[in-house]
């Protein structure tokens, strides 16, 4: 049986619950292709107690997505047989309180855009159920709105849309792969948010307003921020007509 992907609104309610009483916990931890947004990055490598340069290079690879063209990240499988999230221990997740956006909205999907015509947000979900997944046996049940909320998913989205931003301004200004030189210092201001902060201190981030860079290095929130927003100075400087 092949897993089934339901719309559904906000206000639609579903059952579901999750526990480790649940015969198939863990197994959604496995045969995973898990990208982490930027935002995910922050809140994992700060659980891990890593600067961001070792958490990517211990954690994670880096590609170049298939449908932007910009720099992104996966995590490395804890087994390469099963492609288990190299966070799962037997107990379950051990960062669970800094899960990334993708597992906190399981079993729902999110999918976002931004209008091309009016530049607003266009947000959809779709209801994720897996042959293997007992919890839709579970008793409980929430709305859409109400598992966003206990779930802890509007923050994640708050600051992952700010990447649509980036991804909507590359995609107008051209549909190639970046160079190098601009793919590099893009995922330094993405991802490594430890080396785009010792850049902003010894200048190689040219082009910021001293006003947004006063305050935000103590502010790993803020720095990425920072980060998106000199990202789309140096697309815009890069593919300048």
């Amino acid at each position: 049986m092949d897993a089934r992907l339901t719309p559904i609104n906000l206000d639609a309610s579903f059952g579901f619950g999750c526990s480790p009483q649940i015969a198939c916990f863990n197994e959604c931890c496995r045969d995973l292709n898990q990208f982490l947004t930027p935002y995910d990055v922050v809140r994992l490598k700060k659980r891990m107690g890593l600067s961001s340069h070792r958490f990517l290079a211990r954690y994670t690879r880096r590609h170049i997505g298939p449908g932007s063209g910009l720099p992104v990240v996966t995590l490395i499988p804890g087994d390469p047989d099963r492609l288990t999230c190299p966070f799962l221990a037997p107990a379950g997740c051990r960062v669970y309180p800094d899960r990334p956006s993708s597992c906190r909205t399981y079993p729902l999907m999110r999918l976002v855009r931004l209008s091309r015509d009016t530049g607003d947000r266009v947000e959809e979900y779709r209801l994720l159920r897996e042959p293997h997944c007992r919890g839709f046996d579970a008793a409980r049940r929430q709305t859409v709105g109400e598992w966003i909320w206990d779930q802890g998913l509007a923050e994640y989205h708050a600051e992952n849309d700010r990447l649509l931003e980036v991804i909507s301004l590359k995609a107008r200004l051209s549909s190639k792969s970046l160079p190098p030189s601009l793919a590099d210092p893009i995922y330094t201001a993405l991802y490594d948010l430890d080396g785009f902060n010792e850049r902003l201190l010894d200048g190689r981030m040219a082009g910021l307003p001293a006003e947004l860079i006063e305050g935000v290095r103590q502010d790993e929130v803020a720095l990425l921020r920072l980060g998106l927003e000199w990202v789309k100075l140096l697309l815009k400087k890069s593919f300048a007509r």
